[in-house]
């Protein structure tokens, strides 16, 4: 099974992949780790990359569609992928089309995490973790039970992520429905595109993916 996951920091794409990973053996396949360990490799394909990027510039399609390629002809893969981070327009998922029709492969769901953007920003910017254990906390869903002490290891130093603000959550939604609007009526034509609400709980939120996977 091979899967695209949509939808903006915070959705819980992450979440959601973990799970997929345990259960139905497919890899998480996030653009970022990718571009970091293909550097780290030193193999061609990562100098280029590199030096692309020291440059200040974007790595252009075809290296990540390469990159892309030779990630899932390793033996992990073979039980399936989830995309996370590309494609993010019309070109590149015609590209990946390209590519995986070459292995003889193919996307079988594009799932979109469709979410509420006031609602995502409050459950961004609300939250806070331990800075002992990482026990994660929300102003207004889950706060400490003794206010100040973390719940797990009675400790009172907490911290929040310096990008968990409204300004940049703000930037970080615009720029996500910028990047997806165009591919969404790509892969609805398709065929392949589904919806769920990113917004529910964690676990109904599986739910809804698992019923689009097992149909």
């Amino acid at each position: 099974m091979n899967l695209i996951l949509l939808g903006p920091p915070g959705a819980g794409k992450g979440t959601q992949a973990q799970r997929l990973q345990a259960k139905y053996g497919m890899v998480q396949l996030s653009t970022g780790d990718m571009l970091r360990a293909v550097v780290k490799s030193g193999t061609p394909l990562g100098q280029k990359a590199d030096s692309i990027m020291k440059a200040g510039q974007l790595v252009p399609d075809e290296v990540m569609i390469e990159m892309i390629s030779n990630r899932i002809d390793e033996p992990d893969a073979k039980g399936g992928f989830i995309l996370d981070g590309f494609p993010r327009t019309v070109v590149q998922a015609e590209a990946l089309d390209r590519m995986l029709e070459e292995k003889g492969l193919k996307l079988h769901h594009v799932i979109e995490m469709v979410v509420d953007d006031t609602a995502l920003t409050e459950r961004i910017t609300g939250r806070f973790t331990c800075a002992k254990c990482g026990t994660g906390y929300h102003d207004s869903f889950k706060r400490p039970a003794v206010e100040n002490t973390c719940d797990v290891c009675g400790s009172h130093e907490f911290m929040r992520r310096a990008d968990d603000n409204a300004e940049t959550v703000g930037k970080r939604l615009e720029a996500y429905h910028k990047q997806t609007a165009p591919i969404l009526p790509y892969y609805a034509g398709r065929g392949v595109l589904k919806q769920v609400d990113g917004m529910a709980e964690i676990d109904e939120v599986t739910r809804q993916i698992e019923t689009i996977i097992q149909s």
